[in-house]
C-alpha cells in the first residue's frame, strides 16, 4: 500500500468555508478513482490544504497526480502541489477493530518524489 501527502497553499480568496465547500462537492468523484482505497481531504489554519491518499499501487498514484488533476490544482490553486509518496507498512483500524500488515512494494526501491 502506498500513502501519498499532498499540499498546496490556498491563495487568499479561498478560506476555510469555500474550501470546504469545494471539498465537500468533489468528495464524491474520487469514488471512481483506479486504485485509490481512500481520500482524507486536510486544511490547515496556516492557509495550506490537500489531501492523504492511500493507494493500491505506486503506478495508480503516479498516473493520478500526473493526469488532468495536476492541471486542475494549478488552474485553482495557482502552483504546483507538494507530493511525498510513502510506502505503508501497517494500518491499525479502530473504526473496523482491524491491523492490517502490508507486503513490500516498489515503493521500497523507488524514493523518488513526483
Amino acid at each position: 500500500m502506498i500513502t501519498a501527502v499532498v499540499r498546496y497553499k490556498l491563495p487568499p480568496q479561498i478560506d476555510y468555508a469555500a474550501c470546504r465547500e469545494h471539498f465537500h462537492k468533489i468528495a464524491p468523484s474520487f469514488r471512481e478513482v483506479t486504485g485509490l482505497v481512500s481520500k482524507h481531504f486536510i486544511w490547515s489554519e496556516s492557509g495550506w490544504a490537500g489531501g492523504v491518499y492511500q493507494w493500491e499501487r505506486i503506478e495508480d498514484a503516479k498516473a493520478f497526480y500526473t493526469g488532468p488533476w495536476l492541471e486542475g490544482i494549478i488552474q485553482r490553486y495557482g502552483m504546483k502541489p507538494q507530493i511525498d509518496l510513502y510506502e505503508t507498512f501497517a494500518v491499525a483500524d479502530n473504526t473496523r477493530g482491524k491491523v492490517e500488515l502490508f507486503k513490500e512494494t516498489v515503493a521500497s526501491n523507488d524514493p523518488e518524489q513526483i
